[in-house]
């Protein structure tokens, strides 16, 4: 039993490292999965500690990977309505697979675009509204990448770790 949950915990850091750029996979949560599934084997003591404290990292880079696109779009100048197309382009982009992978970065950028032009700014302050949103949406895919590689490269070391006792077959 612990090998499968060695394995399936290993291929849910490979998903959750694909989660990091595809919009419909919560990259930090499956992650996060795979490192429960970790210390849930026989071999790994159990550290509720390490697993609370990386929940609660991995649910608030998820949350604001939401956030930080609207935040970049009014750091630029735009405005709530520009802020809410962002919202509103994300959600889009998650359930309007339209352009593919490209949709996260292009949905929350038209988003932006078309809030600010309904709250009739000019195309000037709508286009670097949009592009704030497509900085703050470069940033929240960093933050997740950086976390999803840094879990997994934890969880190597922890099944590293455990080894000898993860492969005894007894």
């Amino acid at each position: 039993m612990d090998i499968a949950l060695l394995i399936l915990g290993f291929l849910l850091m490979l998903v959750g490292i694909l989660g990091s750029f595809l919009p419909v996979l919560p990259g930090p949560p499956i992650s996060w999965v795979g490192l429960l599934l970790l210390y849930l084997t026989k071999a790994v003591p159990d550290n509720w500690w390490v697993l609370g404290i990386t929940l609660v990292i991995a649910l608030t880079i998820t949350v604001l990977d939401y956030v930080i696109p609207a935040m970049g779009t009014k750091r630029f100048g735009g405005s709530k309505a520009g802020m809410w197309g962002t919202i509103v382009g994300l959600l889009v982009a998650i359930f309007v697979p339209v352009f593919g992978p490209f949709g996260i970065i292009i949905w929350p950028f038209i988003g932006a675009l078309v809030g600010e032009l309904l709250n009739k700014a000019n195309q000037k302050t709508a286009l670097k509204a949009a592009f704030g949103s497509f900085l703050g949406f470069l940033t929240g895919t960093f933050m997740k990448l950086v976390l999803t590689v840094m879990y997994a490269i934890f969880y190597v070391y922890i099944a590293v770790k455990y080894a000898g006792d993860l492969f005894t077959f007894s």
